[in-house]
């Protein structure tokens, strides 16, 4: 797609970034994203109406910060500044760049004197930053301040800066901000839906795989492989896209079996591989996260080399890695830093002698699931909640026995059962229960037990980049913690995470 008239992202390295794209996505605009040290002839090639600047982990006085002149962007067309991006708009054009005497991270109330746009006089936003501007650039206006006292937006020559993130959702009215950037200041016209990124990712596919190659296409059961199965499969047609749903011991209950039937109603060409052993065996006596993703990911490996031994046409892995997955592992761009790995990111090993195809590898969970509808995937495979690729391995804290795998697997089901039971299940991102490595005292039928504790996690989440913890009634929590300590031998006792992202994860490892 052209994109001429649309946005032009800088990356410094936040975490946020794709999050700003998707925001404007939402709004039907179509953006690019492209590293802080892209060739300034390249952007301007694009003829963009509109440029932002990121967002990053760096202190613009430190010696390696990201940078660019800001003034050649601002040549092209206006430019939003977003946390670093005005902390490196301040600096350059005189302002005073200071370590902040109270960091600002998570809600924060910012009071605005004049407006960007439609917004209130006062603004819960989302902070997360260690430097403020302490004194602004001359011939800039302060627009908002925090309720510390920093200078929390403003605004100069074809320019606008804030210093918190708008993109995340928990920033109440951030849309009507990035709205107001976009279509006020910038004058763009609205050019990006659903149906557009649906044909230009088969088209993409269509031009990538050559009509004599065929596609592995690893299933998780999870919406993100389903939905890259799907457009396979429309792209090429199900003879030259086989799918590989392997029970690696860690799904969750019944899981193997009920996913598997769904597969085969979708009429993909799909195998079903039992490898339980060979995952558990290699995890045996496993405890630190980052090498049980790595041996997953490795296990894997081993069980798609064994079952295309016969097909040498395959040539082309296909996984179901999102944004988030990419931006935790990896810097695509910018200088972001690396959260985790994980198990389906960072390319293959040279032996398979295979590429790796990744369509949704740009796109949100919630942008796969309206593109999964738009193909026609089912309503009730698009709407379950995420599952991480490697499974209840990061959801036990130690290492893994065939036992603790049972006792979370029947945690997790009368977690998950009684949400949906109480019809809030669809209301939830994610929900899921972990299995902590620690006993306590406890009182069973009169006698004394010292069993294991169990956590419970729910979130609430747009996009799996920013969430927070969903507030059940005590009465909910109260009934499948009874359930829970009377029904799984070897637990008694049951606690609830309420930690939003930032600061944790959505998953504990």
């Amino acid at each position: 797609m052209s994109m001429a008239g649309g946005i032009a992202i800088i990356d410094f390295g936040s975490q946020f970034t794709q999050l700003i794209a998707r925001r404007l996505r939402q709004l039907g605009v179509y953006t690019e994203l492209h590293p802080y040290n892209v060739d300034l002839e390249k952007v301007r090639a694009q003829a963009p109406s509109g440029i932002i600047f990121s967002g990053g982990p760096s202190s613009v006085n430190d010696d390696n910060a990201p940078e660019r002149n800001v003034q050649d962007f601002i040549m092209i067309a206006p430019v939003l500044g977003i946390c670093y991006g005005m902390q490196l708009i301040g600096k350059q054009f005189g302002g005073v760049v200071v370590k902040a005497s109270a960091r600002e991270y998570g809600f924060m109330e910012v009071r605005w004197s004049e407006p960007f746009g439609n917004l209130p006089e006062k603004q819960k936003c989302w902070m997360s930053h260690g430097d403020v501007i302490e004194v602004p650039p001359p011939g800039f206006e302060i627009r908002a301040k925090s309720s510390n006292g920093h200078i929390a937006a403003m605004s100069g020559p074809n320019i606008w800066a804030v210093q918190f993130h708008p993109e995340v959702s928990h920033t109440e009215m951030g849309m009507e901000l990035l709205r107001s950037f976009v279509f006020d200041f910038c004058k763009v016209k609205t050019n990006w839906v659903i149906p557009n990124i649906a044909q230009h990712i088969l088209d993409d596919v269509k031009k990538k795989v050559s009509d004599r190659e065929k596609v592995l296409c690893a299933l998780s059961g999870g919406v993100d492989s389903t939905v890259v199965a799907a457009l396979l499969t429309k792209a090429l047609g199900k003879e030259r896209v086989l799918c590989l749903f392997v029970d690696n011991g860690l799904l969750r209950k019944n899981e193997f079996k009920e996913v598997l039937e769904n597969y085969k109603e979708m009429n993909l060409n799909v195998r079903g591989i039992d490898a339980k052993t060979h995952f558990l065996t290699e995890l045996s006596g496993v405890t630190d996260p980052e090498r049980k993703r790595k041996i997953i990911g490795k296990a894997f490996i081993d069980v798609f080399e064994e079952n295309i031994k016969d097909a040498p046409d395959i040539k082309y892995l296909a996984q179901g890695t999102l944004y988030p997955d990419v931006i935790e592992s990896v810097s695509p761009r910018g200088a972001s830093v690396t959260i985790k790995s994980h198990h389906n990111v960072g390319g293959l090993p040279e032996k398979m002698n295979l590429k790796l195809i990744e369509p949704l590898r740009e796109l949100f969970k919630d942008e796969v699931r309206q593109l999964g509808k738009e193909i026609g995937v089912k309503e009730s495979l698009l709407i379950r909640h995420p599952f991480p690729g490697p499974g209840l391995a990061v959801r036990i804290i130690e290492p893994i026995t065939e036992e603790k795998l049972n006792v979370l697997r029947d945690c997790d089901h009368i977690f998950v059962s009684e949400l949906r039971a109480k019809g809030i299940y669809d209301k939830i991102w994610q929900a899921f229960a972990v299995l902590l490595p620690v006993k306590t005292v406890g009182v069973q039928g009169d006698d004394r037990s010292y069993e294991r504790v169990v956590c419970l996690r729910a979130v609430t989440s747009m996009d799996g980049m920013t969430a927070d913890w969903f507030e059940f009634p005590a009465n909910f929590l109260r009934h499948v913690s009874n359930r829970i300590t009377n029904e799984v031998k070897g637990v008694n006792r049951v606690v609830y995470d309420i930690t939003s992202k930032p600061p944790g994860t959505i998953e504990w490892e």
